[in-house]
């Protein structure tokens, strides 16, 4: 083959080889960096929250990163929300942002949170967290997720 020919076959499928695993390496790289950008974001947001908003959220956000590892934080509305696969499948809805006499924690459509019955509820006025609050959040987010 002549060097007016070009790439052979074989060269030709080197190079789309190496191009692929170079767009592979780059939106892996992208996405940790994008994953870690948008905790650092949700978190920023909580901290900017008046109290008691502020100490609501802190706690949703560690039971929900240690109860669904899986699900990833972001903002959503401009508040804090967990997605699996960038769908939100859980969120915090500040009172105080929303000008609200009580905050939401809900559940999107999402969730896997499906009754027999064919009712559930998918949003949660919160005020405080007690540690029965805790337990069913856990349990909710569980579902949710599986």
């Amino acid at each position: 083959m002549s060097s007016t020919d070009g790439f052979s076959d074989a060269e030709r499928a080197a190079v789309k080889n190496r191009a692929a695993e170079l767009r592979t390496e780059g939106r892996r790289a992208k996405s940790a960096d994008k994953a870690a950008a948008d905790e650092k974001d949700v978190l920023a947001k909580i901290a900017e929250m008046a109290q008691p908003d502020r100490a609501v959220a802190e706690r949703l956000h560690a039971i929900i990163t240690q109860t669904a590892p899986e699900l990833a934080p972001k903002l959503w509305y401009g508040q804090p929300a967990y997605a699996r696969g960038g769908k939100v499948v859980c969120f915090f809805r500040s009172g105080q942002v929303d000008k609200e006499r009580y905050s939401t924690f809900g559940f999107s459509a999402n969730a896997k949170l499906d009754e027999d019955h064919g009712m559930w509820a998918t949003s949660f006025a919160l005020t405080e967290l007690s540690a029965k609050a805790e337990e069913t959040i856990k349990e909710l987010v569980r579902k949710a997720v599986s």
